[in-house]
């Protein structure tokens, strides 16, 4: 009984790291649905109502997001971008190690480290997640030297 405890705790506790890093571009969306949810709750739209609204408030956002870092081709706006949804990872992240290392770490110190590490990586992972669609582009020329201006150079000679 000993060893099957063991290893569904370490099952366990491999699952909710799994979820962490799965969920952690979604600290954003989920932000900005709970918040658009309960200002449609206090404005009288309803549990129901406000539950539809926060969703769709979410998803929406999510795929905004995704959307401008795919298509953006100024690098500092998917930086920008980018952050806006790491950051609030990176604190969910701090937390949720905070809390999990006061279960078996008894040094504050430690306990920091660990916190400081587990935002770094589970923001890293956000930041991955979302750029992840995004490649980086050659710049276009807009017709100013180069190939194509001597070619069409040539041919207006001929």
């Amino acid at each position: 009984m000993l060893a099957l405890g063991l290893v569904l705790n370490t099952l366990g506790i491999g699952l909710f790291c799994w979820l962490i890093f799965a969920l952690a571009v979604y600290a954003l969306p989920f932000f900005v649905a709970l918040s658009i949810g309960m200002m449609a709750l206090h404005g009288g739209a309803g549990v129901v109502g406000a539950l539809l609204i926060g969703l769709a408030s979410g998803a929406l956002t999510r795929a905004i997001g995704q959307v401008a870092v795919a298509v953006s081709r100024v690098r500092t706006l998917r930086i920008a971008i980018a952050a806006a949804f790491a950051v609030p990872a990176a604190i969910a992240g701090y937390h949720v190690m905070f809390a999990l290392s006061q279960i078996g770490v008894p040094s504050l110190a430690w306990r920091e480290a660990f916190a400081c590490l587990g935002a770094v990586c589970i923001g890293g992972t956000a930041w991955t997640r979302l750029t992840v669609f995004a490649e980086t582009r050659p710049l276009e020329s807009a017709g100013c030297g180069g190939e194509h201006a001597s070619t069409g150079a040539h041919s207006s000679h001929a």
